[in-house]
């Protein structure tokens, strides 16, 4: 990881050769209790060629809980989807199912639009 150039971009060059480029650890959040999570179902189609995608909003915690949670949401769905940059994306519109499901786990959640 220290030749990762795409966390250097926009950074000066520099001719002293005994420069050492750092950066801060980033530090995920830890994860709430699914009482306290306000979890929002909402459906769209921007960007997708038409296909119809349910994204849940509103996930504090980190990328591995994120991750098991979709993993659960695809599995009882039965579909597709992904988990990135504290969301959830499930293929088709399966705003109802997924509010529910995620009522039934504990997640404080609501259907948006």
């Amino acid at each position: 990881m220290d030749n990762d150039w795409k966390h250097r971009l926009g950074v000066v060059y520099s001719t002293n050769p005994d420069f050492k480029y750092e950066q801060a650890p980033q530090s995920e959040e830890a994860t709430l209790e699914p009482g306290r999570q306000r979890l929002t179902v909402r459906i769209d189609r921007r960007q997708r060629a038409g296909k119809q995608v349910t994204l849940v909003d509103g996930f504090v915690g980190t990328q591995e809980d994120l991750s098991a949670l979709a993993k659960t949401l695809k599995t009882r769905c039965g579909v597709g989807g992904t988990a990135k940059d504290g969301q959830i994306t499930i293929q088709g519109d399966l705003r109802d199912k997924v509010t529910a499901l995620l009522v039934s786990l504990g997640y404080n959640a609501k259907r948006g639009n």
